[in-house]
């Protein structure tokens, strides 16, 4: 079972995350923002992940915190249910496109956060959520996932478009990296043998 289940309660937000990476692409988000619960069931429906959220937080101030808060879940968890990361592809990359947007994501499921983050969102806001928040989810999720992610938006000029086609090919790309390849065996995806898990001692 490749499952991750995560509960983070601090003085800002109450964040609590079940992820399954061999699910159907079951989603129920409520983390009381509506924008973010869309990308969360992208990321589920596309990469056939299991996401079971459910999010209090201060959106009487903003969004910022419990759009961070549940990245930062979202990530723990990823890196609970990889494990080791024995036997997956560890690579994985997609282009998306929504009518005229078009974003590319590549990723490595290498243990070692990094994002390099290529937006260019025309607006401020899609309906109440602050884009800008878009690179604070990818960060928190790379960082305590230990994934190495490269977002670039090739084409696209409605923000909507272009960040549920950045969340689309993020999601496939993530199933193309975390699927158990066949050849490996179960041996570790690594010349050096190992791979870090982030979070891990």
């Amino acid at each position: 079972m490749r499952t991750g289940e995560v509960h983070r309660h601090t003085g800002e937000t109450d964040v609590k995350v079940k992820l399954d990476l061999d699910g159907s692409g079951r989603c129920e988000a409520s983390t009381g923002v509506p924008f973010l619960d869309h990308m969360l069931n992208q990321i589920s429906s596309h990469g056939l992940i299991d996401l079971t959220i459910t999010a209090v937080g201060d959106t009487h101030i903003d969004d910022h915190h419990t759009n961070e808060d549940v990245g930062i879940a979202v990530g723990q968890a990823l890196s609970q249910a990889l494990g080791d990361r024995k036997g997956i592809h560890r690579f994985g990359h997609f282009v998306a496109p929504l009518d005229e947007a078009l974003v590319q994501v590549a990723l490595d499921c290498s243990g070692r956060p990094h994002i390099s983050y290529g937006l260019t969102i025309p607006t401020q806001k899609i309906g109440s959520y602050d884009t800008e928040l878009v690179k604070e989810f990818f960060v928190a999720v790379a960082n305590n996932s230990g994934l190495t992610l490269h977002i670039r938006q090739l084409d696209g000029v409605n923000s909507h478009h272009i960040v549920e086609a950045c969340f689309k090919a993020f999601a496939r790309a993530l199933r193309m990296a975390t699927e158990i390849d066949p050849r490996r065996a179960g041996a570790i995806p690594s010349s050096k043998g190992v791979l870090e898990q982030a979070g891990a001692n």
